[in-house]
């Protein structure tokens, strides 16, 4: 029978070389162009609620309220009413991500929106925490 460290050094031995982040939380950055003087498009907007686990009307609600525009849901991008740099976009996601997805107890992505009545609660799925999310 094998010793302990010759099995160690046999697994240690099939592990891959490369490392990673470790962060499984990976956000995509917003791909975004001006179009014209009056409009911003954001062209992978279905790719970020997707990596969110989100609802794409309800992050598109939350960008709106927040630049204090217009904006118009297609099937993967969103475009807005108005010049928006990128940098307002990810400082605005920061804030949604905040608020809206990581869970406030043990800080972690896997949490969904669940509505209960007339309140809106951001349930965890990794440590079953249940907190509620304020209205926008």
């Amino acid at each position: 029978m094998k010793s302990y460290e010759e099995l160690l050094k046999r697994a240690q031995a099939k592990l891959p070389k490369e490392k990673s982040t470790g962060e499984r939380f990976e956000i995509p950055r917003f791909r975004s162009f001006i179009q014209g003087r009056t409009r911003t498009i954001i062209l992978n907007f279905k790719e970020i609620t997707n990596a969110l686990n989100r609802n794409p009307r309800h992050l598109m609600k939350f960008l709106t309220n927040e630049m204090a525009t217009a904006g118009n849901l297609e099937e993967t991008r969103v475009t807005f009413q108005g010049k928006f740099t990128n940098d307002t976009f990810e400082h605005l996601l920061k804030n949604y991500i905040d608020n809206f997805v990581i869970c406030p107890i043990c800080n972690r992505p896997d949490t969904e929106i669940v509505k209960e009545k007339r309140f809106s609660f951001l349930k965890c799925q990794a440590c079953g925490a249940k907190s509620s999310v304020k209205p926008f």
